[in-house]
């Protein structure tokens, strides 16, 4: 601890422990709006098990794979991601190789990570792999497991996966009560890996990251480069400020946030959104964003549940809205969106499109403008109306979506630049040149504080932006010629 605690000073940072919330992760000087204030290799990470294109098990490419010989489980994409992976793979190789097939089916992601954990662990033991203050096993045994607040069936759960990982290693010294904490621990401290544009590729385990709490109103974000944990500031951060990012979605109501994170994480949040749980604002932005609206289009008020369990009353206007007919809605709402969920999964694009519209004018009916529910829906045909390269009905729903994003998200949030982002590269497609100039700058103003400056992506946007102002100029003295002829 007072290695890593040497390490971070550096770094402006510190480690403290609070008795409300164990070890928080604070800030021993300002930081700025953009500012990196950690990077994080993981101690291991496994790509996602693609059902389509497999992953480079180092960098997560999908071009020019080749499958390892030997195992025939891991890909790479070139001999630099092989010999940077090869003395970890050295050994899971080995015992990879002697799993029979059948076994090698129920090889999930989650358990390659957890042979990779413990082989690493081998590897600094016996001083292959070197440590340091802020990359050695210490630092993973120091995580917390709540193995002691999950339910049975999860630990169930658990010990079978233990037992997988501990015939595949055949290390002696560890046993499936240990294996299945770790378990524990990786549920509650990997973080998905994701791209530029938040798709994810894989999941890491990054210990000192981990230390960083979890806030519904965070002054960080946590983003990827290739498969580097980088945390930056969105906000200024002043000299012993506790450093926060977000564990979950943040767009729903405090309830739903709750739920969410006392079910996978064990705790609950305490931070400014969530204090205001069951005050009278809070109340309304839940009905508002997961609730139901008034029946009168004119009024836009928020229901609340009639004490007499008959319907809902709407707080503007009093009018009640009958119980049976918003069943009736969200029933048939449910059965259209299982007909389309399936439609997209089997590649039928046109006709799940078509029932996505369906579920749309449903919830139209029932929901606020700013439901996270039709905000869903809406982002699933902006999806599918991209893959149809219909671009102008796209372009529609993306700008449809963005007022919900701006409610719904702090102000630099990477997924309301993401959305800034993509409605920029449709209205450039479409020639709406003006248009896309303002969309990519807003993209541009979030994401150069979300993701910095030197990502492949925002050198890709910068470029974008460049060459849109390009081509308005280039109209503009066109325009202007004309005239003069």
């Amino acid at each position: 601890m007072q290695d890593l605690q040497g390490a971070l000073s550096q770094r402006g940072l510190t480690v403290t422990n609070l008795p409300d919330k164990g070890r928080c992760l604070f800030s021993t000087r300002d930081f700025s709006p953009g500012e990196v204030i950690l990077n994080e290799e993981p101690f291991v990470s496994v790509p996602n098990r693609a059902s389509v294109d497999a992953r480079c098990d180092w960098c997560f490419l999908t071009t020019n794979l080749k499958r390892c010989s030997a195992c025939q489980v891991v890909w790479y994409c070139g001999s630099t991601c092989q010999k940077s992976d090869w003395k970890l793979h050295r050994l899971e190789c080995g015992v990879l190789s002697k799993v029979d097939k059948d076994r090698l089916k129920s090889l999930t992601p989650s358990i390659r990570l957890m042979v990779k954990l413990y082989l690493r662990r081998k590897l600094q033991n016996e001083k292959i792999i070197p440590t340091t203050a802020t990359d050695n096993y210490n630092l993973v045994e120091a995580l917390v497991s709540h193995i002691s607040e999950v339910d049975e069936k999860q630990l169930v759960l658990f010990a079978q996966m233990a037992n997988l990982v501990k015939l595949i290693l055949q290390l002696p010294g560890i046993d499936i009560k240990e294996i299945a904490e770790s378990f524990s621990k990786l549920a509650c401290n990997a973080h998905t890996i994701c791209d530029s544009e938040l798709r994810p590729l894989g999941t890491g385990l990054y210990p000192v990251i981990s230390i960083i709490n979890h806030s519904c109103l965070p002054n960080s974000v946590l983003v990827f480069e290739g498969r580097v944990a980088v945390v930056r500031s969105v906000q200024h951060i002043p000299k012993g400020t506790e450093v926060s990012i977000s564990y979950i979605e943040t767009a729903g109501s405090t309830m739903t946030r709750q739920k969410a994170l006392k079910e996978q994480y064990f705790f609950s949040c305490t931070c400014p959104r969530c204090v205001k749980l069951g005050q009278c604002d809070d109340i309304q932005e839940s009905a508002i964003l997961e609730g139901y609206r008034c029946k009168d289009d004119g009024c836009g008020g928020f229901l609340i549940r009639d004490p007499g369990d008959k319907g809902f009353i709407c707080q503007h206007c009093g009018l009640v809205r009958d119980k049976e007919e918003i069943t009736k809605i969200a029933s048939e709402t449910k059965l259209l969106s299982e007909k389309a969920s399936r439609l997209a999964s089997s590649g039928h694009n046109t006709e799940a499109c078509a029932t996505y519209k369906m579920i749309e004018e449903l919830q139209l009916k029932l929901c606020h403008s700013f439901s996270i529910a039709l905000m869903q829906t809406r982002e699933t045909l902006l999806k599918i109306l991209m893959e149809l390269q219909d671009w102008k009905e796209a372009l529609a729903y993306c700008r449809s979506t963005i007022p919900v994003y701006q409610r719904v998200y702090p102000g630099f949030h990477p997924l309301l630049g993401l959305q800034y982002y993509t409605c920029g590269k449709i209205e450039w497609l479409l020639g709406d040149t003006d248009n896309s100039i303002k969309s990519l700058s807003k993209a541009i103003d979030i994401l150069q504080i979300t993701h910095g400056m030197n990502t492949p992506f925002m050198k890709e946007l910068s470029i974008k932006l460049e060459e849109a102002h390009a081509e308005a100029s280039y109209k503009l003295s066109s325009k202007n010629l004309s005239i003069d002829d």
